[in-house]
């Protein structure tokens, strides 16, 4: 306890715990702490992990790659895209999608997945039944994904059981730092056979890290004017990050992942069976930002959304009949009239030097807010049906909790200053006065919650879960 109350005030009981625990561990030797320094074991531990013979490396399979991506320059032409210059983007950390799904389906984990999906009902009454929507497993994605894997060509000798392995992507680019520029562009991923309360626990180590995106190179600038004599626009630099993120999604979308896609991957499952497992793409979450460079469509276009073509005029409707109504009806489509107006638009940029973003290119583009950008989901799946625009899910986190709610208290506050008095006040007040509820439903609220200062998600979601 002398420990847990000297030194910093980080220390949790939880912590504390967990000290005890090692402490009493076999492996553990008194002898062993004398003359202890964090410092130099650290930098042991750093050597050992730059060992490319250790077991971490090779066991989870991280690799690191090079993307090429094609520079444009307008007013300049080349015979066919392939013969414009190269930019070289070293550094992706990257894991190999089937590997993780074959550890994972033959972890022991997977003794909890839920390898068949159903539906649930409530019985509200003899006369009355609702459909619940609760759980990945149990929705019409995927009770229609388990019955088209199970429409699919049989080899005379294959009697193997045929589940899905539905892939919830995620994605969020994150600043390390205070100061500075340090940042982190992780992709990670979930099982959707798994249960969302399980998910949702740290501890349950559910969350697999697929990649780490990095930046373009810093001296972009440097390399561009060596080749062309001028700096690049911030158009071609848009154009470039664009074309970064869809190179590296293409190398993640391999030969191996296509082949386990078509054929489905044999693997013998942790409870003894062995089936045929089939990756599908279940949903992908990601704010706003990251959506659009991933669905290829323009930022805040005059169709901003990447799932359905309802005008930016038309937003103010949200939420009435029409507008439903608009959503379901004016789905995008990933079809071959929007890839062939894809290929006609970089064949204006790369073969008559066009401007990435002039009139010919936008008058290809503009009808349905596009940009002359390979998307890699629709270059590898489109063949099998798939259209790739509805896996962006609405991301409740980055676009409610940080987004309208955030906007809506702002506002709110606003009014209360404007009224003058001890309305501010009084709110910091109420919001003080309210008790924790469960273990981290509702914590307890900073002092001036008015300053909204250093809030996390979390906080705003507390904020209007109590208001």
């Amino acid at each position: 306890m002398t420990w847990r109350y000297t030194g910093t005030n980080d220390k949790s009981d939880a912590e504390v715990n967990r000290l005890g625990h090692f402490h009493i561990h076999p492996s553990f030797k008194l002898e062993d702490m004398l003359g202890f320094s964090c410092s130099r074991e650290s930098k042991r531990l750093d050597r050992y992990l730059q060992d490319r013979t250790n077991p971490l490396r090779e066991e989870f399979g991280w690799r690191q790659s090079t993307v090429k991506i094609r520079l444009p320059k307008e007013r300049l032409a080349w015979p066919s895209e392939k013969d414009a210059p190269e930019l070289e983007v070293p550094g992706v950390y990257h894991r190999s999608i089937t590997s993780i799904i074959r550890s994972t389906f033959e972890n022991d984990i997977a003794k909890t997945f839920h390898m068949t999906p159903f539906s649930e009902y409530w019985k509200v009454s003899d006369t009355k039944t609702v459909q619940v929507f609760s759980e990945a497993y149990s929705s019409p994605a995927m009770l229609d994904a388990y019955a088209e894997i199970n429409t699919l060509p049989r080899e005379p000798d294959d009697d193997l059981e045929r589940v899905l392995a539905p892939l919830m992507m995620w994605s969020d680019a994150t600043h390390l730092a205070s100061f500075g520029d340090a940042s982190l562009w992780p992709f990670y991923l979930y099982f959707g056979n798994q249960s969302k309360y399980t998910r949702g626990k740290p501890t349950s180590f559910a969350c697999h890290h697929v990649a780490y995106i990095p930046s373009l190179p810093n001296n972009l600038q440097e390399i561009y004017v060596d080749i062309f004599g001028e700096a690049t626009t911030d158009q071609v630099h848009t154009f470039l990050k664009r074309e970064l993120i869809q190179a590296i999604w293409k190398m993640l979308l391999d030969g191996d992942f296509m082949h386990a896609y078509e054929y489905g991957i044999v693997i013998h499952c942790s409870d003894g069976i062995t089936r045929r497992v089939f990756p599908r793409f279940f949903s992908y979450s990601a704010d706003y930002p990251e959506k659009f460079l991933l669905a290829t469509i323009k930022f805040l276009g005059e169709f901003l959304c990447p799932r359905c073509l309802v005008k930016k005029s038309n937003v103010p409707n949200m939420g009435t009949k029409l507008d439903m109504e608009h959503r379901e009806t004016m789905q995008r489509v990933d079809n071959k009239q929007r890839q062939h107006r894809i290929e006609e638009a970089r064949k204006l940029i790369f073969r008559k030097g066009a401007s990435v973003d002039g009139a010919s290119v936008k008058a290809l583009l503009n009808a349905e807010s596009y940009v002359p950008i390979r998307n890699a989901f629709s270059v590898q799946l489109s063949p099998f049906d798939f259209n790739m625009f509805m896996m962006f899910v609405i991301d409740l986190l980055h676009e409610f909790e940080l987004g309208v709610w955030k906007a809506v208290f702002i506002h709110l506050l606003r009014i209360l200053f404007a009224k003058g008095g001890t309305a501010i006040q009084d709110l910091n007040k109420r919001y003080r006065m309210i008790p924790t509820f469960g273990r981290g439903t509702i914590r307890r609220f900073h002092t001036n919650a008015s300053a909204m200062k250093r809030l996390a998600a979390r906080d705003f979601e507390d904020l209007l879960q109590v208001n």
